[in-house]
């Protein structure tokens, strides 16, 4: 049985990244630069560019928890840049000619830097996010999800399954997104979730996006 109640924790963080860098790992030693700047799945953004935005999140999301007493009115103040117009902005940028196997070198160190953050807070630290002021576990889930759904916009353009743990899913749905039932299949509930696909068992038609819950689920009860 799926205990879709327990804590998401760092390790899942790095879970997360795992399974997306062993998808895409294959792919990346075979490709070049130019391989990879195809559309994500039904997305403007190439996807160099939806990988590079994830490389970006997880640094910024471990900066966010970085301070000794972290920011709970603002942002760390990185310069974004859109280095096209229709692009993601972004504070870093991999050297294109590492080719994908750079690009994944970076996710796998920005992950690694965020679980490091994530694990050296408390549970009682808070630090700003545009969703709602959150805790380190907000954090290592808002990294799983960002991880596991660009991740899936991109597998899904290269024609690479992505599949992860379904605890991970379950967990992380519970979190994030407290109202919407984890079901048989976390992973496909997740999508759903995140506006990715269509689901008849949770809801008609596709759902639009628009926050996830980031405040501790139980804070001031």
């Amino acid at each position: 049985m799926l205990d879709h109640r327990a804590p998401v924790t760092p390790s899942d963080l790095t879970a997360a990244v795992d399974c997306l860098l062993a998808a895409l790992g294959p792919a990346a030693a075979t490709a070049g630069p130019a391989d990879w700047s195809v559309p994500a799945r039904e997305s403007d953004w190439t996807c160099w560019e939806a990988l590079e935005h994830l490389a970006d999140c997880l640094l910024a999301y471990a900066l966010q928890l970085g301070p000794q007493q972290p920011p709970l009115d603002d942002y760390v103040p990185l310069a974004w840049a859109h280095r096209r117009d229709g692009g993601p902005g972004t504070a870093i940028a991999v050297d294109p000619s590492s080719g994908p196997v750079g690009l994944l070198e970076a996710i796998a160190a920005t992950g690694g830097v965020a679980v490091a953050i994530a694990g050296a807070r408390g549970p009682q630290v808070r630090a700003k996010h545009s969703y709602g002021i959150a805790d380190p576990e907000a954090f290592a889930a808002m990294g799983v999800v960002e991880t596991l759904v660009h991740g899936y916009d991109v597998c899904a353009a290269l024609g690479v399954e992505l599949r992860p743990p379904a605890e991970l899913c379950a967990r992380t749905l519970a979190r994030l997104f407290p109202e919407v039932p984890v079901g048989e299949d976390p992973w496909q509930a997740l999508l759903w979730a995140t506006g990715r696909i269509d689901l008849p068992a949770l809801g008609e038609g596709r759902r639009t996006f628009t926050t996830w819950h980031s405040a501790p689920l139980h804070e001031g009860e």
